[in-house]
C-alpha cells in the first residue's frame, strides 16, 4: 500500500492519464501476487481494488488541472478558509445566512479570486441559457429561506395563509 502512495503522490508529475496507468499496473502486480500475501493483506488488497474503481472517476483531475486539491483534507481546508474570511468580514461567528442561498456562486468566486484578477470581460455569461438556470436556482433558494423566516416569526399566520391556499384550491378543482 506504501507503493501506491507513493504513485499517487506523483513524484514524477505525470498527468491524471500517467497516474491512472501506473496505478492499474501496480494493482495488477498485486492482484498476481495475492496468493502469496496472508488473507488479511488479500481482503485489504481487494477492499483497496474496489474502493480504487469506484472512485475512479474523480480521483485523477488533480493531476491535471493546476492547483485543484488533491485530497479530501485540502478542499475542506479551501472551504474553511472561506468560512473563516466570511466571518471575519461580517463580523458574525455562525454561517452568514447569504451562504447557504448563494454559497455554490460565493464559494467558486472567493476560491477563482484568490488566483487571478477577472475582467469585466472573464465575468460577462458565456452561456445564457446555463446562467439563467443558476439564478433560477439561486432564486428557489432565496425564496425558500424567505418563507422559513417567515414561518419563525409567525408560525399561526402563516399555516393559516398556507390552509386558506389549500382550501381555496380544493373549491376549485372538480
Amino acid at each position: 500500500m506504501q507503493q501506491a502512495a507513493h504513485i499517487l503522490a506523483n513524484h514524477e508529475h505525470g498527468n491524471g492519464q500517467q497516474v491512472r496507468a501506473r496505478l492499474q499496473e501496480w494493482q495488477g502486480c498485486m492482484q498476481q501476487q495475492k496468493a502469496q500475501l496472508g488473507s488479511q493483506a488479500a481482503k485489504a488488497l481487494d477492499h483497496f481494488v474496489r474502493t480504487t474503481h469506484s472512485f475512479a472517476p474523480g480521483l485523477f483531475h488533480c493531476y491535471d488541472v493546476p492547483g485543484l486539491p488533491a485530497t479530501n483534507n485540502d478542499l475542506e481546508q479551501c472551504f474553511g478558509s472561506v468560512r473563516y474570511h466570511e466571518r471575519r468580514t461580517t463580523g458574525r461567528k455562525a454561517p452568514v445566512p447569504a451562504v447557504v442561498v448563494r454559497g455554490s456562486v460565493r464559494l467558486v468566486a472567493t476560491v477563482a479570486s484568490k488566483t487571478r484578477l477577472f475582467s469585466a470581460q472573464d465575468l460577462r455569461p458565456r452561456d445564457p441559457h446555463q446562467w439563467l438556470l443558476l439564478r433560477q436556482q439561486l432564486s428557489y433558494r432565496e425564496q425558500t429561506r424567505c418563507q422559513q423566516r417567515r414561518f419563525r416569526k409567525d408560525p399561526l399566520a402563516y399555516l393559516t395563509t398556507i390552509e386558506a391556499r389549500l382550501l381555496a384550491s380544493e373549491a376549485t378543482s372538480p
